[in-house]
């Protein structure tokens, strides 16, 4: 890779270099649309049609590692970057459709970015690192918005996060707020760090639990969902999920800091693991989002799971120094249902009656309720059945599994088809 740099030559600057300031989010923040997408071409979303950004999509999307908490194992790359090139700000990044998102950021506020106008959308359309010394000479940036905002970039170095088989899914990057001289030496040391990052990619795919708090990994919990609704599907069994997020849990790493938001996030897993079967499971989500798995539970049951937890959580209590705090969380739930065949709908409901909770005051539990299908409550009775048609003269024989006026779960074997 070293034989194919060739840095942009422009001469060195004298000028000091600037302490990196959040002048560029703030112009990322006003330029997202409503409907949190960047249009572009007559409102089509960037790159939407483009048979490798199919791919590339495609290839974030087994990844899976889109929204999900910092990491040591990142963070730790990225402060080294910032110290072997003292530079300001070091980003591992993630292009998704519309979004630059921040895996790991050393020097920016935020987790992520409109696309439109990141550096880094150029760096992903190209097999070899984007070296940039002086943006404001650089023909393809000098009106770019970044670079024209106060304290704006002025040198960016990039290198593609490619996955093995050449789908380039995010970068590796290094931005500063003054021009500056960049060698072929420093573009092998960078390209090795991005080499890195995609190993922790990598190796992380093969992990089933979250470091921290030892509940599985998001991941991990969706493979288990998935195998766990096709059983209660094919099997006619009860399946719940719980989907829960701590209420303003930023403020307790903005305060505290983020060891003690840790801290929190540990033992309200263990809490919640207390009062929780054995065959029930848990999911790290996102940062502070978690999801529980319970076979075998009906919405009402689901529904008591979640008070209890929501109460154990809101019992708990934290002393960081001479101050002590408590936490909250707000829960979603849904059930198997007419509505609710797939592990990513269940999910995608769960989220939503989450989202209820949180709109309506926090510390709260919200079932989800498909608002076009009527709520159908069965009572479980497991009994000897039979089905009647023909006009009444032939009969299968049956085992009755739930029953309501509006209908009910069973199983059939065509062998006992009988005739009267």
């Amino acid at each position: 890779m070293k034989n194919n740099v060739r840095p942009i030559a422009y001469p060195p600057s004298s000028s000091p270099v600037n302490p990196a300031s959040n002048s560029m989010l703030k112009f990322a923040a006003t330029t997202m649309q409503p409907d949190g997408f960047v249009h572009l071409n007559g409102g089509r979303p960037l790159f939407g049609d483009d048979a490798v950004e199919k791919r590339r999509l495609e290839n974030i999307e087994r990844l899976d590692i889109l929204d999900t908490p910092r990491e040591e194992a990142f963070d730790r790359i990225t402060r080294l970057a910032q110290k072997m090139f003292q530079v300001p700000i070091a980003v591992v990044t993630i292009i998704d459709g519309h979004r630059s998102w921040f895996k790991s950021c050393y020097g920016l506020e935020g987790s992520e970015a409109p696309r439109e106008h990141a550096f880094c959308n150029y760096t992903i359309r190209q097999n070899e690192p984007l070296i940039v010394l002086d943006a404001k000479k650089d023909p393809r940036f000098q009106e770019n918005p970044f670079v024209l905002v106060e304290n704006g970039v002025r040198f960016y170095a990039g290198v593609p996060l490619a996955t093995r088989d050449g789908n380039n899914v995010g970068t590796f990057c290094l931005v500063d707020t003054a021009p500056r001289e960049f060698g072929v030496e420093q573009v092998g040391l960078l390209s090795d760090l991005a080499r890195m990052v995609m190993d922790e990619f990598e190796l992380r795919m093969l992990a089933t639990t979250d470091s921290l708090t030892g509940a599985l990994s998001r991941r991990a919990f969706n493979e288990q969902m998935s195998r766990a609704v096709a059983l209660a599907l094919r099997h006619h069994h009860d399946l719940s999920c719980i989907v829960w997020d701590l209420d303003h849990f930023k403020s307790i790493n903005d305060t505290y800091g983020h060891a003690s938001g840790d801290t929190v996030l540990l033992n309200t897993v263990k809490t919640c693991l207390s009062h929780l079967r054995d065959t029930d499971y848990i999911g790290r989500m996102g940062g502070e989002e978690f999801a529980s798995l319970l076979p075998n539970t009906n919405r009402a049951g689901a529904l008591d799971v979640a008070e209890k937890l929501r109460s154990a959580i809101e019992k708990l209590k934290f002393v960081f120094g001479p101050r002590a705090t408590s936490v909250t969380a707000s829960f979603g739930i849904v059930s198997l249902d007419p509505s609710n065949r797939d592990y990513k709908v269940m999910l995608g409901h769960a989220d939503k009656a989450l989202y209820q909770a949180k709109s309506s005051g926090r510390n709260r539990c919200v079932t989800w309720k498909d608002p076009n299908i009527q709520t159908i409550s069965r009572g479980r009775v497991l009994k000897a059945g039979q089905i009647l048609f023909n006009g009444r003269t032939s009969i299968i024989d049956c085992t009755l599994r739930t029953l309501s006026d509006d209908g009910a779960a069973l199983d059939v074997s065509s062998s006992t088809l009988r005739l009267r």
